[in-house]
């Protein structure tokens, strides 16, 4: 016997985002990071960790680690102000750069190659943890911020500087993303340049957290100087760049030629790019 039946009533489908794939994103970073010469970049940042070294208060005597330090700047910053400095990084080419720096200035640290998200220390070995636009390109961003927490002692601090995402280098990074989009499902290196960003991440594990916005100027001879300089040594904008056929690259030269001319306040006596960044300074539970 037939008999009518009623269709169950059917919610709406829901499509799963697959989680991304953190092995394959690692290699990427590492390679977009060992390209080009970031510490032709670098070097012109010195200022930015210079301030962070004052903002987390770094003494003679402590104990401090500079995570993913590239050329050194924050390294360099707490070693003239005689702390115990450790500087690692996982591009050997940029740590050399830190050691001849260190050399030519008689300062004295240590270099040690490593992983920001899995660092090679005891749990608490260090009283200051700094990082300057180093450790918020990571693409395990929870599992970075709990190393940076472990390796700090309780009441040590840990202090970062990163760019905004409503800032000038938060625009930039979007501009070359829509030419070469970065791997799905991660979080935007500029989370960490936020408050809502460093709270999700640090959690219940700090029980201070100062933050400052601040705004370091790019000087450039023109727009399309500054063009040149970070296609050539700038890890993200050179891998996009070579990645792309030649009407792609010019594109891209567009974009970011219109961006810096609306952020440009040099009113033609060069270019002056204001770039806004988060200074942040934790203390460990």
């Amino acid at each position: 016997m037939e008999t009518n039946r009623v269709p169950a009533e059917q919610g709406p489908v829901l499509e799963m985002t697959p989680p991304p794939d953190l092995a394959a994103a690692k290699t990427r970073s590492h390679a977009t990071w060992s390209a080009g010469d970031y510490a032709v970049i670098g070097t012109t940042l010195q200022i930015v960790g210079e301030s962070l070294a004052e903002a987390a208060d770094v003494r003679a005597g402590e104990r401090v680690l500079d995570v993913a330090c590239g050329n050194g700047n924050a390294a360099l910053a707490a070693a003239r102000r005689f702390a115990r400095v450790t500087a690692i990084d996982y591009v050997p080419a940029l740590l050399d750069r830190t050691r001849v720096r260190a050399s030519a200035e008689g300062l004295d640290l240590e270099v040690r190659e490593a992983d920001a998200e899995a660092l090679p220390f005891p749990d608490g070995t260090f009283d200051v943890v700094l990082s300057t636009f180093g450790v918020m390109f990571t693409p395990d961003q929870a599992r970075a911020a709990r190393e940076l927490l472990r390796v700090c002692r309780h009441g040590g601090r840990v202090a970062l500087a990163c760019w905004t995402p409503d800032g000038f280098v938060g625009e930039m990074l979007r501009a070359v993303g829509r030419h070469l989009p970065p791997p799905a499902g991660l979080s935007s290196p500029t989370r960490w340049g936020t408050r809502a960003g460093l709270d999700a991440l640090f959690g219940i594990y700090v029980n201070v957290l100062s933050t400052e916005e601040r705004t370091f100027a790019f000087r450039y001879r023109s727009a399309a100087h500054f063009v040149d300089v970070f296609r050539t040594f700038y890890g993200p904008v050179q891998r996009a760049y070579a990645a792309l056929p030649p009407e792609g690259q010019a594109a891209l030269t567009a974009d970011l030629t219109a961006l810096l001319e609306r952020h440009d306040t040099g009113n033609g006596g060069g270019l002056v790019v204001p770039g806004a960044y988060l200074e942040a300074v934790v203390t460990r539970v």
